[in-house]
């Protein structure tokens, strides 16, 4: 009887861990012209999130489009508390439509789409400038999210001080699948480890070009997570990703329930097949506005090899990229001090743009 109890004690012990790590608070500050908010409000007929962290609201605002697409990044923040850049910007993190904290069961999977998510990025522009009173912001994209911040820019240029790609995507294509293949290959052989090699080779076709092409890519990026080139360096999509979910503060427990439920449904959305075969190295080659690109030296989900060859190419009024060290997939959070800076001298380059 002792050994059942303590048998049925165990997962509600854990449930209730699980209840006291997910109180759903975000950061807070002190001064008097802070803010921290977190919210769903309609744009565009549909529910959407919000995260707003800033130590002055004078400060210009940044919004950040999230990855994925249909991943929320403000667990991140949560995690890694040294980055700050709500020292310099009023940062507003989006969920947008149906996705993290904007899920609901009335999830309308056909109305993903880019146009629907391009009008929407543009109605939450508009009410950001309203709000903060500013005549443009800042808009940075992360890895998936670079899509619709890219495309928003191109369509409304004049809403912006610039465009910050952090983890551009730049291609999906053969190019993209051989240098990622390339560098799993190399670390996988000088460990010796033949089984994750074995793998690989079953989640690719050798084609006649020499050229890689991935069968698989969720095989593929969880491959590239062991290899430590995924979303944080050096470790597995468990530690990179789930675990920081799971132990978060910044969601309820229904919150991370709905957030993995969400993430899951933008996998069923018509943008993923929107998405399928681009290249901006050919369909996006000139902006208006400033462009810099953030990458980390280890990022091999979003080669950076492929961001530093899309910025030399690109025609922009000004334009940079910034190569993080010790970073991979996020060098917000990977090493923020480095990527501060960047963002920083971001900032004072084009304010007055």
């Amino acid at each position: 009887m002792i050994i059942l109890l303590c048998v049925l004690a165990v997962p509600v012990l854990l449930l209730l861990v699980w209840l006291i790590m997910s109180p759903g608070k975000i950061r807070t500050y002190t001064e008097p012209n802070s803010l921290s908010e977190k919210f769903v409000m309609d744009i565009n007929g549909a529910p959407n999130g919000f995260f707003i962290n800033s130590r002055d609201i004078n400060n210009p605002v940044l919004l950040l489009v999230s990855s994925g697409p249909g991943t929320d990044d403000y667990v991140f923040t949560d995690k890694y508390n040294d980055m700050h850049i709500e020292d310099e910007f009023t940062v507003v993190y989006w969920d947008y439509r149906y996705m993290g904290i904007a899920y609901n069961k009335d999830f309308d999977v056909d109305s993903v789409n880019i146009n629907n998510l391009l009008d929407d990025t543009y109605a939450v522009t508009e009410y950001l400038k309203e709000r903060f009173n500013k005549d443009k912001i800042y808009i940075m994209g992360f890895s998936g999210g670079t899509h619709i911040a890219l495309m928003e820019v191109q369509r409304h240029p004049e809403n912006y001080y610039a465009y910050i790609g952090m983890a551009q995507c730049v291609t999906d294509s053969e190019e993209n699948d051989t240098i990622m293949y390339e560098f799993m290959k190399d670390v996988f052989e000088k460990r010796g480890d033949n089984k994750n090699l074995k793998k690989l080779e079953d989640a690719v076709e050798h084609l006649d070009s020499g050229n890689i092409k991935c069968k698989d890519w969720y095989v593929y990026v969880n491959l590239l997570h062991e290899a430590g080139g995924g979303t944080i360096y050096n470790q597995t999509e468990f530690e990179g990703i789930v675990w920081p979910i799971i132990t978060c503060k910044c969601y309820t427990l229904k919150e991370k329930i709905n957030y993995i439920v969400a993430m899951k449904k933008y996998r069923t959305t018509p943008l993923n097949d929107e998405l399928d075969g681009f290249d901006y190295r050919q369909s996006i080659m000139s902006l208006d506005v400033p462009v810099f690109f953030i990458s980390g030296e280890y990022d091999y989900n979003c080669p950076w090899e492929l961001v530093q060859e899309y910025c030399d190419v690109i025609d922009a009024p000004q334009k940079g990229f910034y190569k993080i060290t010790g970073a991979a997939h996020s060098p917000l959070w990977e090493n923020p001090e480095e990527t501060e800076k960047a963002l920083i001298e971001i900032k004072e380059m084009t304010i007055n743009g």
